[in-house]
């Protein structure tokens, strides 16, 4: 079954930006919505997240956040969420 990824950012995101290039970069396919522009993805965030966080992951319907804040974006973690090599 393929997986179905959907990806909540923002432009002025830093996050976001590095969230979608691991992404391209292990060719994996998702939706990007922006919460800026997307009528009550924010919204949709905060619901599901309990903050108006970004970037945000959901996965088959699971929330994921792939960054932490002050750290930056979790590489290793969601290399091995996804099943890929992060060389």
């Amino acid at each position: 079954m393929a997986m179905e990824l959907t990806v909540y950012t923002a432009a002025w995101c830093r996050d976001c930006r590095e969230a979608k290039r691991f992404l391209d970069t292990h060719n994996i396919p998702y939706q990007e919505v922006d919460i800026e522009i997307t009528p009550g993805a924010a919204d949709l965030v905060l619901e599901n997240v309990g903050k108006r966080a970004i970037p945000q992951f959901v996965i088959n319907g699971r929330w994921v956040q792939p960054y932490r804040p002050g750290y930056g974006f979790l590489h290793d973690e969601m290399a091995q969420l996804f099943g890929v090599n992060n060389a």
